[in-house]
């Protein structure tokens, strides 16, 4: 799994009908210490994500393991919103901080 921020999103009216009703999200990946890469992945989002949140998402054959994404031709899928997370026992993100 990675970590990064939902900085936007994707529309696409033609598109292979295995990905008809698929919300895809852009997400700029972040590091472990939450500072932000130049790298952005587009992902299929799986549990309401929306702009300015930190996700988990996964890519690769694993991004088609989730029930929504399943036998899709998908290569990233997001399938955690973040609330908090620490490294070595220091606080790095609190989403309602």
């Amino acid at each position: 799994m990675l970590i990064g921020k939902v900085v936007g999103s994707v529309v696409a009216t033609r598109k292979d009908e295995k990905l008809s009703n698929l919300k895809l999200l852009v997400v700029q990946v972040h590091g472990h210490d939450n500072k932000p890469k130049d790298q952005y992945v587009v992902a299929v989002d799986s549990v309401q994500a929306g702009v300015d949140d930190m996700v988990l998402f996964a890519t690769g054959s694993s991004a088609r393991q989730t029930t929504q994404t399943d036998a899709r031709p998908v290569d990233a899928v997001i399938m955690a919103v973040v609330d908090s997370w620490d490294l070595g026992g220091a606080n790095v993100y609190e989403k309602w901080a």
